[in-house]
């Protein structure tokens, strides 16, 4: 069997090592053949509470994990700040 695998946008990082993915889909319509954009939501198992909101994330289909999580997160592709690592802060103290 194959793992499905999707790529979406946090809309959500609310609870405890759950975050909401957003995905868009891009399918033409059956009958006027115009591009039709459909967005669902997936909640996304994330261990280590490391996603933020705006984050672009992959996701991959895993056992059921809860009544409404069937997804864990693979990667994280890009940050929502842009950079691939957070930079750790420094105190005032240390930069004297």
């Amino acid at each position: 069997m194959t793992t499905k695998e999707r790529m979406g946008v946090v809309v959500s990082n609310k609870m405890q090592k759950t975050v909401v993915v957003a995905v868009e889909n891009r399918a033409p319509s059956r009958k006027y053949g115009k591009t039709v954009v459909t967005t669902k939501h997936y909640k996304v198992h994330d261990e280590d509470n490391a996603c933020q909101e705006g984050d672009r994330v992959c996701i991959l289909e895993t056992r059921p994990l809860s009544k409404t999580k069937r997804w864990k997160v693979a990667s994280i592709i890009e940050s929502a700040s842009g950079q691939k690592s957070p930079q750790p802060i420094s105190s005032p103290t240390e930069q004297q």
